[in-house]
């Protein structure tokens, strides 16, 4: 998943996602390409655990030996600060764009869904995740500057496309952190849809102080606020409908069926 900018609610996004994903009983795997390593964090993961992406994306371990279980069933590969140190590194190198690729190739088959959570800029690091991925997931906050985000990320998308991953498809855009109560919300929201269409997400991630206390308690949004986590449940099942995976929807659709229409406003 991927954002031109901070703030759009992508790392709480690839969180929850890979959570209900986890739920619809897929096999997820998470991998945190943020320097700030909030990811990490969210899903609980030990702080000092070794080794992380950065040792596999400079070559000093295997991606295998990276995978750390969080205490809520999802395998993390995790970020700290040194993965800036790596980026750098990274720079160098001759066919530097395949190395996260190439790194995660032994484990990809362990897995029914790899989330690559990326730093908030369309650098090195995001190449190497568009690169790696067959699907690319936009998250757009609801406000003014949403379509110049999501046009940058296009931009970004075709890059790694020409020559690089030319198999690698747009998945959507998420709308995030939105108050529809709002007029400035509902014209971005409006914006978005007039210029990529039905590759905006139906689902609306609402606004809410809750998720700061999920993060805070590194708990699930599903289990701290059920009537927000609503939100997650149907934009999982908009996922999976879009990529096929017919199975893990009947998983899901008790959950979703228990959930809270979003119909109330969040707070």
């Amino acid at each position: 998943m991927l954002s031109q900018k901070g703030g759009t609610g992508k790392t709480t996004a690839v969180r929850h996602l890979a959570d209900t994903f986890h739920r619809a009983g897929l096999k997820v795997l998470a991998v945190d390409l943020d320097p700030q390593g909030n990811l990490s964090d969210y899903l609980d993961v030990d702080p000092e655990a070794e080794p992380t992406i950065r040792d596999v994306l400079v070559g000093a371990a295997k991606a295998q030996a990276a995978v750390h279980a969080s205490p809520g069933g999802i395998d993390v590969i995790p970020s700290n600060l040194l993965l800036a140190e790596a980026e750098v590194a990274l720079a160098g190198k001759m066919g530097r764009e395949l190395t996260l690729r190439r790194a995660l190739k032994p484990v990809a088959d362990s897995y029914d869904v790899i989330f690559l959570d990326c730093p908030p800029n369309l650098g090195l690091l995001t190449i190497n995740a568009l690169v790696a991925a067959d699907q690319a997931l936009l998250s757009a906050e609801a406000q003014y500057f949403a379509l110049q985000g999501v046009e940058q990320a296009l931009e970004v998308i075709e890059l790694a496309r020409d020559g690089l991953n030319p198999d690698l498809e747009w998945l959507g855009v998420a709308f995030t952190i939105a108050d529809m109560r709002t007029v400035h919300s509902r014209e971005a929201q409006a914006s978005l849809k007039e210029h990529v269409g039905d590759k905006l997400l139906d689902t609306v991630i609402r606004q809410s102080i809750a998720y700061a206390e999920s993060a805070e308690r590194a708990v699930s949004i599903i289990d701290h606020r059920p009537d927000l986590g609503g939100d997650y449940l149907r934009l999982a099942d908009e996922l999976l409908r879009r990529l096929g995976l017919t199975a893990a929807r009947r998983q899901l659709k008790p959950l979703l069926d228990a959930a809270q229409p979003a119909s109330s406003p969040a707070r």
